[in-house]
């Protein structure tokens, strides 16, 4: 039987934080049962997928120069059955970045490679990667994003968007030499679906037996609420004119406020789509499960749950970009803490300079006398 490579190409959003944790969490038990993570001394596969798209990505293009060819030949060193490579920004990738990677890990027909792709309803999705941006220093209301993404305008955020959450574009790219059977499409179940379900439908595709993964991951990408993202949007453009150095951004916007802070307030009130939008989504989400049934691509789960969940018809929708101004505020206030005990934590304030430089001399002068 030939060695298979499984690349698990993304989407962004559609539970990849989880899988791959998880995965990670269990490399060790999964090696044991001929399945090998081939993570390297880093817990994801960020760098391997940047250097093979080769997209700037703030600066960082440089850093991961050779990642992908360093991951190549861990995989042909290993000597086990199954190989599984997981990150979002595969789905990205240029057709002649996917020839590169499907050369380097096929080794000429000697290794079967599969595709796994994860898609998740474009109501869903929509919300989550507009939270995203708004994580990443921007500044754009939900209702522009919606319209920049709905007709396709010439944005950076919208090429990138459908290049990643296109699903015929991804998995035409990504399985244009594959037979249909090796191209696996995941759906990611419907709200309210047990959280478990995810993870069944992608073991059953690569082969994992689930008590090969007996440790769970509790690392979920949490939500935003509207007011959450109104301070984040303000807060960018307060910013804006301060030139923060983008690590420092990432650290103390990114993950101590929004992540650690924002994303875990209780009350918050969901972003969801607007109701005029809804028939636009629902042609969407016609075209992925046509194409799917045309291309007669393996799928685990439901076609069915690539359909927008609609809202009752008497659930009062709610606008992402108006929030209540105390609710803003409260928010506000939770980010101030948490930014305070962060920088209390990680670098105690300083003594004046002056006052530092007499008590440093009433030192010296006490182990004179």
């Amino acid at each position: 039987m030939a060695r298979k490579v499984f690349l698990h190409v993304g989407a962004p959003k559609t539970g990849t934080t989880y899988l791959q944790d998880r995965l990670f969490h269990n490399r060790v038990s999964l090696e044991k049962h001929g399945v090998f993570y081939p993570v390297g001394s880093q817990p994801d596969f960020f760098r391997p997928a940047l250097d093979l798209i080769d997209r700037p990505w703030g600066g960082m293009r440089k850093t991961v120069h050779g990642e992908w060819d360093a991951l190549v030949k861990r995989v042909r060193r290993d000597e086990s059955e199954t190989i599984l490579i997981s990150h979002h920004l595969f789905a990205g990738a240029r057709p002649d970045r996917v020839e590169k990677a499907m050369t380097d890990l096929g080794e000429g027909g000697r290794t079967e490679v599969h595709i796994v792709y994860t898609a998740r309803d474009i109501a869903r999705v929509l919300a989550a990667e507009w939270q995203d941006q708004v994580q990443r220093e921007r500044k754009v209301t939900f209702a522009r994003y919606l319209e920049r993404m709905q007709t396709a305008k010439q944005s950076r955020s919208a090429a990138w968007f459908w290049r990643t959450h296109g699903l015929p574009d991804v998995l035409s790219r990504w399985g244009r030499n594959l037979p249909p059977e090796r191209v696996h499409l995941v759906t990611v179940p419907p709200d309210g679906a047990p959280s478990e379900l995810l993870w069944r439908r992608f073991c059953e595709v690569v082969g994992i037996e689930e008590s090969w993964t007996p440790i769970d991951s509790d690392r979920h990408n949490q939500s935003l609420g509207r007011a959450e993202a109104t301070l984040l949007r303000r807060l960018n453009a307060r910013l804006e004119s301060q030139e923060l150095p983008r690590e420092d951004y990432r650290h103390m916007v990114t993950e101590v406020i929004a992540k650690r802070t924002l994303a875990h307030r209780d009350g918050r009130e969901r972003v969801t789509l607007p109701p005029t939008a809804f028939d636009w989504a629902d042609q969407v989400a016609e075209s992925w499960i046509e194409w799917a049934e045309l291309a007669k691509v393996d799928i685990a789960g439901d076609l069915d749950d690539l359909r927008p969940q609609r809202p009752d018809a008497d659930v009062e929708w709610i606008d992402p970009d108006a929030p209540r101004t105390k609710d803003v505020a409260d928010a506000a206030i939770d980010a101030l803490v948490a930014v305070v005990v962060e920088a209390a934590r990680t670098d105690p304030p300083q003594r004046p300079v002056a006052s530092r430089a007499a008590n440093l001399m009433r030192r010296v002068k006490g182990r004179r006398s």
